[in-house]
């Protein structure tokens, strides 16, 4: 497919276009290929991300805004931004690759756009990486939480709990299968205060209480409990007693 299509994706024209076509290409396919543009398009993407993150969340401390960038620039999520430039149909792969479907590798696709991005940077400046990143991110943000955004749902459902001053859950493993190379673990998760209780499976301890933590979530979400009320710090006001002017006049 031609290039200008994936400048309209983009929404940038390239003045070298020598340099896009560099960012597409994989180690796979020749020499010049697209790594040395990966490791600068990381660190183009973390600071556009960073940057647009500050200026988005007025609110949001140092620790939140890392959890949230930590989440949009992970492999999958780049995955997923690859997939709707349909970077795929313009890479250029080698014949192995190609066979073993590289073109649908999510490292691949992540790789790529962090090039191609840096392609961006070294054609038009950071302006026009930062501009990219925007049109890209923008939407996503819109339809995520910054609050819950990257927590897993043992975090979550701790939160849920704390907020509404019950106790936290209990994870107990009550069962194992399959040969130790290869077991499975059945985890129940228990919040007595709401009387819930479910067990799930997972390849690992730690996955299996992951499985049990977001069913049991979901459960006390719908059990709908009200957050406790936070109590006032303000010291409470003595009322004062007015008598008319005449009364007062009689009792002096």
């Amino acid at each position: 497919m031609s290039l200008a299509a994936l400048e309209n994706s983009l929404g940038y024209k390239f003045n070298k276009p020598a340099l896009l076509e560099q960012a597409l290409t994989h180690r796979s396919h020749g020499a010049r290929h697209n790594e040395r543009l990966e490791f600068l398009g990381d660190a183009v993407l973390n600071v556009s991300v960073a940057t647009l993150l500050f200026h988005h969340y007025g609110t949001l401390d140092e620790g939140d805004l890392s959890r949230v960038r930590a989440n949009l620039v992970k492999q999958a999520s780049l995955a997923d931004i690859a997939q709707k430039l349909e970077l795929s149909l313009f890479l250029r792969l080698g014949e192995g690759e190609l066979k073993s479907g590289g073109f649908r590798r999510p490292s691949i696709l992540a790789d790529t756009f962090e090039a191609v991005l840096a392609a961006v940077f070294l054609d038009g400046g950071f302006d026009a990486a930062q501009q990219l990143v925007e049109r890209l991110y923008l939407p996503i943000l819109a339809s995520v939480d910054p609050l819950t955004l990257g927590k897993d749902a043992k975090t979550l459902l701790q939160e849920f709990l704390q907020s509404r001053k019950l106790a936290l859950p209990i994870y107990a493993v009550v069962a194992t299968h399959g040969a130790a190379h290869s077991q499975q673990f059945e985890v129940e998760c228990s919040v007595p205060t709401l009387e819930i209780k479910v067990i799930a499976a997972g390849s690992s301890r730690r996955a299996a209480e992951q499985s049990a933590a977001k069913l049991v979530l979901v459960e006390a979400e719908a059990a709908n409990p009200a957050p406790a009320r936070k109590r006032s710090t303000r010291p409470r006001k003595t009322a004062q007693l007015t008598l008319p002017v005449a009364v007062a006049q009689e009792l002096k």
